[in-house]
């Protein structure tokens, strides 16, 4: 399983969406790009809509709202999760990553440039705080 990278250091929604539909993270940034969705643009670092956007742009459908994270267990077979979860000045800020279920195997996909390996299963490492049902 090949994992998209993010190319910029905001770039992990693009790279989430490209992982979910099978994209390379270039090909997404010149989707978004096209759509006014800039990876620079820190409005969007703390914003949902704009993943839902890009996914629905492709006929893509998520849930409406964000779920609390209860258990890696109960998430849907492929979910957006938002990881290092902070506030800064009074706005939440998260990381994107991708939650995948294959043939009873859970892993996530992590666009961090900097990890070892992109396909993550240390579950107890990342604790999430919310997700994104992806309906694929």
């Amino acid at each position: 399983m090949e994992v998209v990278v993010q190319e910029e250091i905001s770039g992990c929604g693009i790279a989430s969406v490209a992982n979910i539909l099978g994209k390379s993270y270039s090909e997404m940034k010149a989707v978004a790009n096209a759509m006014g969705i800039h990876a620079e643009d820190k409005s969007l670092w703390s914003d949902t809509r704009y993943v839902r956007k890009l996914l629905a742009s492709a006929g893509v459908e998520t849930s409406a709202g964000e779920t609390p994270f209860e258990s890696w267990r109960k998430l849907p077979d492929l979910a957006l999760l938002s990881i290092k979860h902070h506030q800064e000045e009074g706005r939440n800020f998260w990381h994107w990553v991708v939650f995948k279920r294959l043939e009873g195997q859970a892993v996530v996909l992590d666009s961090a440039s900097y990890l070892p390996s992109n396909i993550r299963t240390d579950f107890d490492e990342m604790q999430p705080k919310w997700f994104i049902e992806v309906k694929k």
